[in-house]
């Protein structure tokens, strides 16, 4: 707890430095600004030009929370990210109040629209079941977006790291999922994260365009599973040129020897651009990963910096 208040005043420090922070509290229990969480991010004004904090107390926020694109700079801090917890249940297939059709990419518990985004300390979690098909627990379509010390939970689909062009961080983050549950065409950075999966399946399915240098890039993350699970792919190709790359990754033996899969097409195998250096554990296997695939040499893989993946975005502590 006390980490979490230290993190909360130091963001709020680093926000003061540039301009004049708005503060939002919400609670359930009605001791806060507001009672929901789309409460206090609906009374954001639209086009919004300041630093906004919107910092939630513990609680299970049963709502479909959408941050609209004209709102950037937004902190979002929860009290505990194990207890803090923003739920939903739609899945592609299902239905809406009003009757329409809900969509994969409309089946969102959470869904961030806006620029200069950052949550931590939450978990954004879709209940709809393993039965029901793809079910987004957080849809990410913003630019400059990072996510520090949360958790994302679901089974098929649970993030959609999402539009290009858009550069994603996440940083100390837990997501969990079956079949291809990180998903998009987002150029994403996953450092120190957990990457778990609840069923046997493949973990990513990147569409990264053909023009753009890469996708997601996993540094330092611990790749495991339930104990029930013992065959999953690092991933597979959404569209021809995903690129998908795992450094200094600890792999379970869930992970299997050939890593990768073309997704039912041999012409894949010629675009896809997937990479791995100094996998280790259980379910490293560089000499049995398919031919197609690539393992980085020391030099190749130093390239893989913050400036390397972001450009000119200055990522935060």
């Amino acid at each position: 707890m006390m980490k979490i208040i230290c993190s909360a005043i130091l963001t709020l420090m680093a926000l003061s430095l540039h301009a004049q922070v708005t503060k939002k509290v919400v609670a359930q229990d009605g001791s806060g600004d507001y009672t929901t969480v789309q409460a206090a991010l609906d009374a954001v004004p639209l086009h919004n030009s300041q630093p906004v904090l919107i910092y939630v107390k513990k609680g299970t926020y049963h709502e479909k929370v959408h941050v609209d694109s004209t709102k950037d700079f937004i902190t979002m801090i929860g009290e505990d990210e194990m207890n803090t917890i923003i739920t939903w249940e739609d899945h592609a297939g299902g239905r809406t109040p009003a009757g329409d059709t809900i969509t994969t990419f409309s089946s969102w518990t959470f869904i961030v629209k806006a620029n200069d985004f950052r949550a931590e300390h939450l978990t954004f979690q879709n209940t709809a079941g393993v039965k029901a098909g793809q079910a987004v627990a957080l849809s990410v379509k913003g630019d400059r977006i990072a996510f520090i010390h949360c958790r994302m939970i679901a089974f098929q689909d649970t993030l959609l790291a999402g539009a290009t062009p858009g550069r994603q961080y996440y940083r100390n983050c837990y997501i969990e999922g079956s079949t291809d549950f990180i998903f998009g065409a987002a150029t994403a950075l996953f450092y120190k994260c957990t990457i778990h999966s609840n069923r046997n399946s493949f973990i990513t399915a990147a569409n990264t365009p053909e023009s753009q240098q890469l996708g997601y890039v996993f540094r330092d993350c611990r790749i495991t599973a339930d104990t029930s699970v013992t065959k999953v792919f690092l991933g597979r190709p959404w569209r021809p040129y995903s690129s998908v790359t795992y450094i200094n990754c600890f792999l379970g033996n869930h992970i299997l020897p050939a890593g990768w899969d073309n997704w039912g097409k041999t012409t894949n195998e010629q675009t896809a651009r997937y990479a791995e250096y100094n996998s280790y554990g259980p379910g490293a296997n560089p000499a049995a990963r398919v031919p197609w695939s690539k393992q980085l040499s020391k030099q190749e893989a130093k390239k893989y910096t913050t400036a390397f993946i972001y450009g000119d975005w200055k990522l935060k502590p």
